[in-house]
């Protein structure tokens, strides 16, 4: 047998030896796309911590103003998310139940109107700082 000698795909052809694609990095965001997604990050605290969690840890490497903006969020959503699920599993308790779960719908607006608050601030290109906030992720 006869061995042949192996050619890369584009050698001996004018080709060149490597194919370029796109790059593995992600573009970074535009100025009016970080505004964005940090808004946004703010807004979804009407679903808990996990619109803040997901922008978070997509976007940090994408844009400045969203990570700090969506770890911000993320920071002040996190406990009180925890927080209501706990109370809501404590709302099934009979006879005294209603009270927890008075003290989730609570929660569920102070949290929905302080990420109002702070998404129109970060709209404006103004970054928020929550009044209670623990800062649990650095």
């Amino acid at each position: 047998m006869v061995n042949e000698a192996r050619q890369s795909p584009g050698e001996g052809n004018g080709q060149p030896d490597r194919f370029e694609g796109s790059s593995d990095a992600p573009l970074p965001l535009t100025p009016a796309e970080d505004r964005q997604w940090a808004t946004i990050a703010h807004f979804g605290a009407i679903l808990g911590c996990i619109p803040s969690a997901i922008i978070y840890y997509v976007y940090r490497s994408r844009g400045p103003f969203t990570a700090q903006e969506s770890k911000e969020a993320l920071n002040f959503t996190f406990p009180l998310t925890v927080l209501a699920v706990l109370l809501n599993l404590l709302s099934l308790i009979p006879v005294i139940g209603w009270v927890f779960a008075v003290l989730v719908v609570a929660i569920w607006i102070f949290l929905t109107v302080s990420g109002v608050k702070a998404g129109i601030n970060a709209n404006k290109s103004r970054p928020y700082r929550y009044p209670f906030n623990l800062r649990l992720f650095k």
